[in-house]
């Protein structure tokens, strides 16, 4: 259910500051937030307080580009419905995400999650909130861009056969071509959920012009040229309306692979 209102007293702190949105020093002082925070032992083993002392640092501090407690929620549903096995992250960030669903889908009974982050600064500081989590058995963090995360992990047959679940949120314009390599690995079908962020801020309409076209349309495309995924691959697509952590209004594109076309 689509999240109808946002609590102004949760709101971030603003992601810009000097025209940055990150990388400006304050995923380190999150990370130094956290571990000298009076209650970090109450933290150990606790997704849930951990992901509090987050949201705190961006309420009180400076903001950070995380999913927030609304779409998260949405998320954490799916998980729960969905029960995936193993569920791949591209765009891991701090780990706000990766600690938020990675508990979801151990306490769905999932074995592993796997978070692809480009940045490696922003890789440790994940890893160390993750470890603090107590959630090192279930989250791995992989560094690399999203395709080279995904490949790798295929490489190596960590991803090698299909997964059950994907979080796209990382570079907009690599949604579409990493889902065709996620395609043409044979990591997606029938039961697959793709959950897609910030479909509003900035939007990305390729990336939904290519899940809620029809089996014929990709078809036609592919054989048009250009990037291949599987066009066979059937999909049922639709809109979330929710809000970013700082009040802005934001939609989720969820995703399911309902089969394969002959």
């Amino acid at each position: 259910m689509a999240a109808t209102s946002f609590d102004s007293s949760k709101a971030y702190k603003s992601w810009e500051v000097d025209g940055k949105f990150f990388g400006d020093g304050r995923e380190v002082a999150l990370l130094e937030y956290v571990h000298s925070h009076p209650d970090v032992e109450q933290m150990r083993g606790n997704p849930k307080r951990v992901i509090q002392a987050i949201d705190a640092f961006a309420q009180s501090h400076t903001g950070l580009i995380n999913i927030g407690e609304l779409k998260g929620a949405l998320v954490c549903d799916l998980v729960a419905k969905h029960k995936p096995a193993v569920m791949l992250e591209l765009g891991g960030y701090v780990g706000y995400s990766a600690i938020l669903f990675g508990d979801a889908l151990k306490r769905a009974g999932g074995k592993r999650y796997f978070s692809v982050e480009k940045n490696p600064l922003f890789a440790a500081v994940a890893s160390s909130l993750i470890d603090l989590a107590g959630l090192r058995d279930t989250v791995r963090v992989v560094v690399g861009t999203g395709a080279e995360g995904i490949q790798r992990l295929y490489d190596e047959g960590a991803l090698a056969s299909q997964i059950q679940a994907a979080f796209f949120d990382h570079h907009k314009p690599s949604y579409t071509s990493d889902l065709k390599l996620c395609e043409r690995l044979g990591l997606i079908g029938e039961g697959t959920v793709l959950i897609a962020d910030n479909m509003i801020l900035p939007g990305n309409p390729e990336y939904e012009a290519y899940v809620r076209a029809s089996v014929a349309e990709k078809r036609a495309k592919a054989d048009a040229g250009g990037e291949k995924g599987n066009p066979s691959l059937q999909y049922v697509s639709r809109s979330e309306i929710s809000y970013e952590p700082s009040g802005q209004q934001d939609a989720l594109e969820i995703t399911e692979c309902s089969g394969i076309a002959a």
